[in-house]
């Protein structure tokens, strides 16, 4: 399989991934320019990455510009047709302002842009993407945004829970979810989703930050990892 990594005008996250996917995994990488029109060259079996940073400045909503840029339109069809997509963090943004995955990113609770290690748990190991890592397993991967706050209405959260959807909440090192841990104030401290059908994943913490042993943490590794196996796990 190889990914596809899509660059908005400012993407900062971009290269990260490229060598995290590349370098790490192994895998062939394809840089995407989001003016390209063209995912001819991937399959179901590849996967298309959304990486992290302030596209467009950041101007109106996170992600709210670069729902607009000619991919996504090709990005939103590989998705609907199966392909894998991941999000993360103003990716998670920009999927969610383009309706590939529900609700929406809000603003800090403090009002604050937040950046530092985070302890995250895994709420559902059933999915591609998560299906390397145990149950209730805590990781501690890195954050740095000031617009993570996930907010959605009553009747998408209960379908989120019915369906498995959430993937990861903040916590306490121990795995305690409660909101002292909850640094951002999002809806039931999710951290990351992903949709009905199991192949389109966000998240606001960013694994490729913590997948080498040279950054001293590889918590996240297992998570990009488990989207090279092409297990049809989906909700389990």
């Amino acid at each position: 399989m190889k990914f596809g990594v899509v660059v908005f005008p400012g993407s900062n996250c971009d290269r990260d991934m490229i060598h995290v996917c590349g370098e790490v995994l192994g895998k062939e990488v394809i840089t995407l320019w989001h003016k390209s029109t063209d995912l001819s060259a991937f399959s179901k079996e590849d996967c298309i990455v959304l990486p992290g940073g302030f596209s467009f400045g950041d101007y109106l909503r996170t992600g709210a510009i670069a729902r607009f840029s000619p991919i996504m339109e090709e990005v939103i069809k590989f998705a609907n047709n199966g392909g894998r997509v991941l999000g993360i963090c103003n990716g998670f943004q920009i999927l969610c302002e383009s309706g590939l995955l529900p609700g929406v990113l809000l603003r800090n609770k403090n009002q604050n842009f937040y950046c530092n290690n985070q302890s995250i748990k895994v709420v559902n190991n059933k999915s591609q993407y998560t299906q390397l890592l145990d149950q209730n397993q805590v990781l501690s991967i890195p954050v740095a945004h000031a617009e993570g706050r996930y907010h959605c209405d009553e009747a998408t959260l209960a379908e989120l829970k019915l369906n498995n959807q959430i993937l990861f909440q903040y916590c306490d090192e121990k795995g305690l979810v409660n909101e002292d841990f909850n640094f951002n104030g999002s809806l039931e401290s999710i951290a990351g989703i992903m949709n009905k059908t199991g192949n389109v994943f966000g998240m606001m913490p960013h694994p490729e930050r913590a997948s080498e042993p040279d950054l001293g943490n590889t918590d996240g590794l297992n998570m990009l990892k488990g989207l090279t196996i092409l297990v049809q796990t989906a909700n389990g």
